[in-house]
């Protein structure tokens, strides 16, 4: 499995930003290539919610699934999934100043036979940029919907 790791720190509180990200209809929003989400179940507690998505990497489209198997309130979020493409999302969140220090871990398995040995290289680099521009998209999206206090 391959590994991609972003900080971030986002001058808004942590439970708008965890609100923000553990919102499945929010995925289209920040991950750039994230096509489409449907069928979302959502569970209290959120351990449990999934939901469908279609993603296009490489210029090719992968369906598939993913599932929430963590949760803890304000502090961390874990999910899998599953399909065209296999990988976990650990996200971390913390206070820091007023605002959120957010991290997210990506493992993911790159597609091989599918791709192809010299695309793999292509597909690592595109997906580093995925992440930087997702939590971009992130703090970009939060900062702008907070009003800091006076």
């Amino acid at each position: 499995m391959k590994k991609v790791k972003k900080t971030v720190s986002i001058e808004a509180p942590v439970y708008d930003v965890f609100r923000y990200v553990s919102n499945p209809e929010s995925i289209v929003e920040w991950l750039p290539s994230m096509q489409q989400v449907n069928d979302i179940d959502v569970r209290d507690g959120g351990v449990g919610t999934n939901y469908r998505w279609t993603y296009t990497m490489a210029g090719m489209r992968f369906e598939g699934e993913s599932v929430c198997t963590d949760c803890e309130l304000n502090r961390r979020l874990s999910t899998k999934s599953r399909g065209g493409i296999i990988s976990t999302w650990d996200w971390f969140f913390e206070e820091e100043g007023g605002g959120t220090k957010m991290t997210i871990i990506i493992e993911y398995t790159v597609p091989v036979p599918v791709l192809g040995r010299i695309a793999e290289t292509l597909v690592l680099r595109q997906n580093r940029k995925e992440a930087d521009q997702a939590v971009e998209n992130i703090k970009r999206k939060m900062e702008k919907n907070h009003t800091p206090a006076v």
